[in-house]
């Protein structure tokens, strides 16, 4: 007896049965996904910001899905180097990508050979928030305004440096558009990763830095670092008593990053819509909500067509920032 193959069956069957029996195929590898854990690339090493980030959503995220999460740090080149790892994977839901501002929307404008485009290689799944930054000191500077910093800056061309995480980088980048807004000559050293340029930092070899609230607060309250201001229109929950940029009197000075998780291109709608729901229902959580508003990040859920469509908006905005700042790199 001849046994027919289920393609080869399709053909014979009628409309309405051929129909359900895909539709229930569909279903069936909907509801399987994901049956092993899932890979959570970051772009730069452990210890900054986007690992607090992950750490805070994969741990209930691993509930959400039933499988475990795993943290793969690949660091280099502002985060590219674990932008292309993603971008070469396989476009099944196994391997995300959690990106902050610079990888999505800087490194496009920043740099001359970027070997992706961020709407044309990825698939967005979720934005989870908003990440306004804090200016930074050293604590032995003699300085407890963000005013009084500029001043003696201003005293010393030349002889203040400030650190980043990396060339291009939001941390670098506000510093520069910092320093066209007030006219300022500093010195930019750039760190791989914030968890280094902390450190010098603390030691006094750098005297500023930009940096994303969740690390930056801790080292605030720790008394190793001294917030001058934030960069965001409204003051901070995390750092309460620190002022704005604009109230310390630099108007209309405002700059918001955002952290995101991202696919490779291709991703099956199906498990595209499965990942955006399940970040959904882990943003939903007062708890983690109230967790990153503890760490100074804005709780702020877009899913997958909604985030696609802030990429598109946002990516000319930071190449315009990019372009007054000169920066470039091959």
């Amino acid at each position: 007896m001849n046994h027919l193959s289920l393609p080869a069956l399709l053909p014979k069957l009628p409309r309405t049965l051929m129909t359900a029996l895909l539709l229930a195929a569909s279903a069936t590898a909907f509801a399987a996904f994901p049956d092993k854990p899932i890979r959570v690339v970051i772009g730069f090493p452990a210890g900054g910001p986007l690992d607090q980030h992950a750490r805070l959503l994969t741990e209930r995220l691993q509930a959400v899905l039933g499988q475990p999460i795993v943290i793969d740090y690949k660091s280099g080149a502002g985060g590219t180097v674990g932008a292309q790892d993603v971008m070469k994977a396989a476009p099944d839901g196994y391997t995300l990508m959690l990106a902050n501002t610079g990888v999505m929307v800087i490194n496009p404008a920043l740099y001359t050979r970027l070997p992706y485009s961020t709407l044309r290689d990825f698939t967005p799944i979720a934005r989870t928030a908003m990440q306004p930054l804090a200016l930074l000191v050293n604590p032995k500077l003699p300085v407890n305004t963000l005013k009084e910093f500029v001043d003696y800056t201003r005293a010393r061309p030349g002889q203040v440096n400030y650190g980043s995480a990396g060339n291009g980088g939001i941390s670098h980048l506000v510093p520069e558009m910092f320093k066209n807004a007030t006219g300022l000559f500093m010195v930019h050293i750039p760190y791989r990763g914030s968890a280094p340029a902390f450190t010098d930092l603390m030691a006094g070899q750098v005297q500023f830095m930009g940096e994303s609230i969740p690390q930056a607060a801790n080292y605030h309250k720790q008394g190793k670092v001294r917030a001058l201001a934030v960069t965001s229109r409204e003051r901070n929950p995390a750092l309460p008593e620190v002022p704005t940029v604009i109230e310390s009197g630099f108007k209309g000075f405002e700059v918001v990053g955002f952290y995101g998780f991202l696919a490779p291109a291709g991703l099956p709608k199906d498990i595209t819509a499965k990942l955006s729901d399940a970040f959904k229902q882990v943003m939903n959580s007062p708890d983690i909500r109230n967790r990153m508003v503890t760490q100074g990040a804005d709780p702020a859920f877009m899913g997958s067509e909604e985030f696609a469509q802030f990429l598109a908006a946002e990516t000319p905005r930071w190449a315009q920032a990019v372009k007054a700042s000169g920066a470039k790199l091959d």
